[in-house]
């Protein structure tokens, strides 16, 4: 180690050439953006199917947006840390690890999927636009080969020593809000996590219950309706915690957040008195019913229809994809209550209430049936199919009593949903990462432990250094939230990265395992499976890229 920390003595200089490579990608990022624009918005405003036909141009700004924004967040962490006399080697090794890798990748191709590249010619970028990035000396400085191989085999061997870099949250009630539940997930949930996913077993309800008791359901529900009134970012602390041990217990917390938000915002008093302080206390369980067999991300196209008979509404139609459905207690239902309106404006949200399942009888209200879904991963809470005949609502319980103002409701979620989703997958990121580390210092081959290998400490200390990349885009944008400001596009960078990196890293950590990570005896396999869905739930990776962009060509124009 000592070694290791001499090499990275010559990067004292390190803040500010990483502010040096800042500047510069920056400056690449608005010469990009002025060549979409051009392209998507000649006239100013977004054309809908110039941003078809350059869609892989487009998106690819959005990649290149997010990664800018990872730097600039990164950067600011690492100052922080200066500031207070708290960057340390670890610390450093990820800033320029990350700042050298990220800044390469700007110029010769981002890795929006596993076989799509976006370079900046390949968004009308001019040569000179490109030299004049490339020739920024920081670039260079970032990049010297000793000491990113430093950087390397310092960052693997701390995390196999259990370090990932400090988060430097400098606020007590949230280091002892992310102490808490570390503890409780390496105790009460990671012990348990490979039987609950290998036997596709629902998540026990003395967990359950455990976690009720813990706050996780009322974590960000303000005091007054019975919530502990937390902001974002505990809520993030709180998913990556618990989702690092089991990616299904992280999740169980999401339904009750995106119910809750949704009545909090758009729900009469009655119908948050009503709800609200169950849903805290983790006596309701709601599960969220959005999404339909033929319309995917298309929620303009939705079909499932409810029909106004006296006090009650009649629901007809099919949902898929339910998460939690048998064992909850409350949908939040999202339907069509007006036939003739077209595409978003006949919509509206129900507060459908519903007894619990059972394994025999998943589904025991009238006029309503179901499936359970079988998945590789996602484990512990089961997916489902729902078919509505008859289902009856009270026409009390339609979200603030109006009709056709469901999807505007929803999206009104979207910002919280999706940066605790980047939480969650942080916490799956960090559980590869310990997986990995784990296996490479006990696995011994040719003499020695796997770890003193280059191609294993390089994607080791590559996911150290990316996962707090990550982790800082969605704490800023979690910061936005709680500051009350608008950052759509944030949570939606959040999201992207961090489900790309979770993949990314279980992918890597898999690899290190070799032939026994395909075993399904090893955690990693799991790690994996859970891994994967990250990228399409709350908005697939392309969705996601299509809002970036869109809401960063109209924040300019």
């Amino acid at each position: 180690m000592d070694q290791i920390v001499a090499n990275l003595t010559t990067t004292r200089d390190l803040l500010s050439r990483a502010a040096a490579g800042l500047a510069a990608a920056e400056r690449l990022h608005d010469d990009t953006r002025r060549a979409i624009a051009a392209l998507v918005a000649p006239a100013g405003k977004v054309r809908a199917d110039l941003l078809e036909r350059h869609q892989l141009a487009g998106h690819g700004l959005a990649w290149q947006a997010t990664y800018v924004a990872a730097l600039r967040e990164t950067l600011a962490w690492a100052q922080r840390l200066e500031a207070a006399g708290r960057f340390g080697v670890v610390e450093q090794a990820i800033l320029d690890l990350g700042f050298a890798e990220y800044l390469a990748q700007l110029a010769g191709g981002i890795p929006m999927s596993q076989s799509e590249f976006i370079r900046p010619a390949d968004m009308g970028v001019s040569p000179e636009a490109v030299a004049r990035f490339l020739a920024e000396p920081a670039l260079a400085a970032l990049s010297d080969l000793p000491a990113l191989d430093a950087a390397r085999r310092l960052l693997a061997e701390a995390a196999t020593e259990g370090g990932h870099g400090a988060d430097f949250l400098q606020d007590e009630l949230l280091e002892a809000t992310q102490a808490e539940f570390l503890r409780f997930a390496a105790a009460e949930i990671a012990p348990y996590a490979q039987d609950w996913h290998r036997r596709d077993a629902l998540i026990p309800l003395p967990t359950v219950e455990k976690l009720a008791e813990m706050g996780v359901f009322g974590l960000t529900v303000p005091e007054e309706h019975g919530g502990l009134g937390l902001g974002k970012v505990a809520m993030c602390l709180v998913s990556e915690a618990l989702s690092g041990a089991f990616l299904g217990v992280g999740s169980l917390g999401t339904r009750s957040e995106i119910a809750a938000e949704l009545i909090r915002l758009g729900g009469t008093p009655e119908q948050q008195q009503k709800f609200l302080p169950g849903i805290a206390s983790g006596e309701i369980l709601p599960t969220a019913v959005f999404t339909e067999p033929d319309t995917g991300s298309d929620l303009g196209s939705l079909r499932t229809r409810a029909v106004r008979e006296g006090d009650v509404f009649k629901v007809y139609g099919a949902k898929t994809w339910i998460t939690h459905g048998a064992r909850s207690d409350l949908m939040t239902l999202l339907v069509r209550t007006d036939p003739d309106a077209p595409g978003y404006q006949g919509l509206s949200m129900l507060l459908a209430e519903k007894p619990r399942g059972t394994d025999e009888n998943p589904f025991p209200a009238p006029g309503m049936s179901g499936t359970e879904i079988p998945v590789l991963g996602y484990r512990g809470m089961k997916e489902y199919e729902i078919t509505f005949d008859g289902f009856e609502v009270p026409v009390a319980n339609l979200l603030g009593g109006v009709e056709g103002r469901g999807f505007k409701q929803l999206m009104e979620t979207f910002e919280s949903a999706r940066i605790q989703t980047a939480a969650r997958a942080l916490g799956v990121a960090r559980n590869a990462i310990e997986l990995g580390a784990g296996y490479a210092r006990d696995r011994k081959q040719f003499g020695k432990a796997i770890q003193h290998f280059p191609r294993v400490y390089g994607k080791l200390g590559f996911m150290v250094a990316e996962t707090m990349m990550a982790r800082q885009l969605t704490y800023f944008a979690a910061r936005q939230k709680d500051a009350d400001r608008r950052c759509d596009i944030e949570a939606g960078m959040a999201k992207l990265l961090a489900a790309r990196v979770a993949w990314s890293n279980a992918d890597c950590a898999l690899q290190i395992h070799g032939g026994n990570g395909y075993a399904v005896e090893y955690p990693i396999s799991r790690v994996l499976c859970d891994a994967r869905i990250l990228s399409i739930f709350e908005g697939a990776a392309e969705i996601q890229a299509q809002v970036i962009v869109r809401g960063m060509l109209g924040r300019i124009n």
